[in-house]
């Protein structure tokens, strides 16, 4: 009997492949920073603040506009994403302790572990693109 291997190649992200993720991230950071309609200028200029990335550059990768994306920015991208993420894992984590204060009696345990764990994978991925700058 023979054993075949399969061959696993991994190919490195082209500029479009990187633009198409990062329209996701843009998208996802954007409805979590919106306060409500008509509020998507304020939000792409709020995160232009945070983040330091460009006004017009999140606006054309959130309608897609942008076909490419450079490997630099797609990393800053991708940075502020899993900031967004961590700032928001913490407020969820806030928000169990608050109730758990409010209601002693609802075991909240579990979902503190799960959000305390997220907010580490968070903070692991986030040392990492630290680290690869």
């Amino acid at each position: 009997m023979t054993c075949r291997k399969t061959q696993h190649q991994e190919r490195e992200m082209s500029s479009v492949d990187m633009a198409d993720q990062a329209s996701g991230f843009v998208r996802r950071m954007v409805e979590n920073e919106t306060r409500g309609w008509g509020d998507m200028d304020n939000a792409l200029a709020r995160l232009e603040a945070k983040y330091g990335l460009p006004f017009w550059t999140l606006q054309n990768l959130r309608t897609g506009r942008a076909k490419t994306v450079e490997a630099s920015l797609f990393n800053r991208i991708k940075a502020a994403f899993v900031d967004q993420c961590g700032r928001h894992a913490a407020r969820l984590l806030h928000e169990a302790e608050m109730a758990k204060v409010g209601n002693p009696n609802v075991d909240l345990a579990d979902i503190e572990n799960q959000i305390r764990a997220l907010a580490a994978k968070l903070a692991a991925a986030k040392g990492d693109k630290e680290r690869a700058a």
